[in-house]
């Protein structure tokens, strides 16, 4: 199995999964951003730390 085997069936269901909230909710996502235009860097790091490692302990799980 190569490498595009994996990453472009991964970043189109990446990409579908984003795609829900603002098909489904146009306004929470508009506020959802709002809020988190007002977090500073660190805080935004941190979630995106946070999402990583879940991420990385997801795939792990799976394996």
């Amino acid at each position: 199995m190569n490498l595009g085997e994996i990453l472009f069936p991964a970043i189109a269901l990446m990409l579908v999964l984003e795609g829900i909230l603002p098909f489904l909710a146009p306004t929470a996502w508009r506020e959802t951003f709002t809020r988190m235009i007002q977090l500073n860097d660190g805080q935004i790091r941190f979630i995106g730390f946070i999402s990583m490692i879940a991420g990385l302990v997801l795939l792990m799980l799976t394996q």
